[in-house]
């Protein structure tokens, strides 16, 4: 099938289906014209990537989890160790994140508060 297809079948755009080839995540066959030629593997390939995505990985870590990743149902799981290593650590990094964005969300709060209290008090 032709990129509009795929495109078609997943629901992505073509634009991100080249991206996506261009992050070495899809490799379709080139035909003789330079047309790009997917098969119905790439289908189940981009929704594993889209869910990847969506899991807040970055397109490095997904080319090097994809070939270790099986369908469960609606979700994914990783078949080799290293790979359930690598999203562990990834998780690990993630929550950090998390925690020191709900730390400057409750400072940003701190300083709202007090500047509301600071003007409401100037309006008495």
């Amino acid at each position: 099938m032709f990129i509009g297809e795929l495109s078609k079948r997943t629901g992505v755009s073509t634009r991100s289906l080249r991206y996506y080839e261009q992050q070495g995540l899809l490799r379709p066959q080139r035909r003789a014209s330079g047309y790009r030629e997917f098969d119905e593997s790439d289908v189940a390939a981009v929704r594993r990537i889209r869910i990847l995505l969506s899991a807040g990985l970055n397109t490095d870590l997904i080319r090097e989890v994809l070939p270790c990743m099986a369908d469960e149902g609606a979700i994914l799981a990783p078949t080799c160790e290293e790979m359930a290593q690598d999203l562990k650590h990834e998780r690990e990094r993630m929550s950090s994140s998390i925690e020191q964005l709900q730390a400057a969300h409750a400072m940003l709060s701190s300083i709202i508060h007090a500047g509301e209290a600071s003007t409401a008090g100037h309006a008495a």
